[in-house]
């Protein structure tokens, strides 16, 4: 049996996005915007994060491509810095942003899910094995990016918004 790289990663890559969506479809805004403790950040925030890095580097580390951010104007819309990712932000800077009503960032996540995971799928192997550099991880292949960077990351800030909306006396994502 052989196993489709692009197809798996492109599998993994869409249960992450499809955890973002579901970690704010039923936030309000107060809850999306909740910051736990003072040294905690807020559900929108690490969604936020998780989606602006997948699309980040999907489309302009990989493709040199504006992202979905930019093309659908999500950053002017939301009022949000147009190439911050939360990447580097103190937690002043991060704890300082407010996201919009949940209803409007799923159709941001929505609009990354459809455009990276098509990407990610329609990768060829010599492309997935290609090194690129991302800032702060350094130079890798874009299959190892696409694992650690997006996925594995990614389900880390997962695991986060899950404790977080327990404790809001939300579904905890069953993760």
């Amino acid at each position: 049996m052989t196993i489709d790289l692009a197809e798996q990663l492109g599998l993994h890559l869409d249960r992450l996005l499809e955890n973002c969506r579901r970690s704010v479809e039923d936030l309000t805004a107060d809850e999306l915007n909740h910051q736990p403790s003072e040294r905690a950040h807020s559900i929108g925030f690490d969604i936020w994060h998780v989606v602006r890095t997948v699309d980040n580097i999907v489309f302009f580390v990989f493709d040199r491509q504006k992202p979905v951010w930019l093309t659908g104007g999500f950053d002017e819309r939301f009022g949000l810095p147009r190439v911050a990712q939360g990447t580097g932000m103190t937690d002043e800077e991060a704890r300082a942003l407010r996201f919009p009503e949940p209803s409007a960032f799923v159709g941001y996540i929505d609009a990354v899910r459809a455009a990276s995971v098509e990407r990610v799928r329609s990768m060829s192997d010599d492309e997935l094995a290609e090194v690129t550099k991302v800032n702060p991880w350094g130079d890798r292949s874009k299959a190892e990016h696409i694992l650690q960077v997006l996925i594995a990351h990614g389900n880390g800030h997962i695991g986060r918004c899950s404790l977080a909306r327990a404790l809001l006396g939300k579904d905890d994502l069953g993760i």
